[in-house]
């Protein structure tokens, strides 16, 4: 089985974080997103394709030292092509049943789940779902059992026809690639519409779903992750009721004293006693300061 990640994009809204680093490379807690993407995929998944596009080079290097246990088959787009064009630029790659991510969405899904349902269920394809307060700002649909039976892409508040969105995440069948016109197309806009009766299935999950492409939504994912493992990491010397829910690299210094909770910490970075740290990130080199209060930041 193959696993697609659609990581194109150019990652603005998380600068200035990706000036220059692409976006799948940005620090998630412990290891780059992207691989919070690839350490979830079933076993059985033995190829990851990546549509990207910028800062390709830095890709290319991450995965030619690192080991991730799989094949990996980066696919350069040359132009923007959507999330529906550049699932068509992968058509040679693709011949059977493949997961499919945006490449920018964490969350505690099983996909072994996901996929199971989608097997069970037959059709064309199989979405992940998660309900949110406010619907307005994604693709939204509805269901009649697990079938979608309509798809609203950022419909106006009040307007949705349910509470439940695209995760981001699926399961597809290669016929899908056969609706998708060639070029630039979103497959939210101009593809799930107008495939509803070949048979396209909801999976509802719960824990934590985030899309942390921007700076207040990665500071949520960070926070997200640490809560879900319980992760302390604390250096020799601290006292512990002073740290909750941590990841310091080595190299980092939280001192007696100090206050620190949800957050990450990485290496050359100093937090002194009487700072108080939550739900942030400390970047390498970074002094806090006794007497400093930081929540929801980025510091670098």
């Amino acid at each position: 089985m193959r696993a697609v990640i659609l990581a194109g994009g150019l990652g603005t809204r998380l600068r200035p974080l990706t000036y220059h680093v692409p976006k799948p490379l940005v620090t998630l807690v412990d290891r780059p997103l992207i691989m919070h993407i690839i350490d979830s995929l079933p076993t059985e998944v033995d190829a990851v394709i990546l549509a990207v596009n910028y800062m390709c080079d830095r890709l290319e290097e991450y995965f030619s030292n690192v080991d991730v246990g799989r094949e990996i088959i980066l696919v350069e787009e040359n132009e923007p092509l959507g999330t529906g064009g550049a699932l068509k630029n992968l058509s040679q790659h693709l011949d059977d049943t493949f997961l499919a991510f945006n490449g920018d969405v964490v969350s505690s899904l099983d996909l072994r789940k996901l996929v199971a349902h989608h097997r069970h269920a037959g059709g064309i394809g199989t979405l992940a779902l998660w309900k949110v307060p406010d619907p307005s700002a994604f693709g939204v649909v509805r269901l009649e059992g697990d079938r979608i039976t309509d798809f609203q892409e950022k419909p106006a508040p009040g307007e949705a026809v349910s509470d439940l969105i695209n995760a981001g995440m699926y399961v597809f069948e290669p016929e899908l690639l056969d609706h998708i016109p060639d070029g630039k197309a979103s497959i939210e806009r101009e593809v799930f519409p107008e495939v509803l009766d070949h048979g396209l299935h909801g999976h509802r999950f719960q824990g934590y779903w985030v899309d942390c492409g921007t700076l207040p939504n990665y500071i949520r994912a960070q926070t997200a992750i640490l809560a879900s493992t319980g992760r302390e990491n604390y250096l020799r010397g601290q006292a512990p009721e002073g740290l909750v829910r941590v990841c310091s690299e080595p190299g980092s210094t939280i001192q007696i004293g100090a206050m620190v909770q949800d957050s990450m910490v990485f290496s050359g970075a100093i937090v002194e006693p009487g700072a108080i740290v939550e739900r942030s990130i400390v970047g390498p080199g970074v002094r806090v300061k006794a007497g400093t209060l930081l929540e929801d930041t980025i510091v670098a």
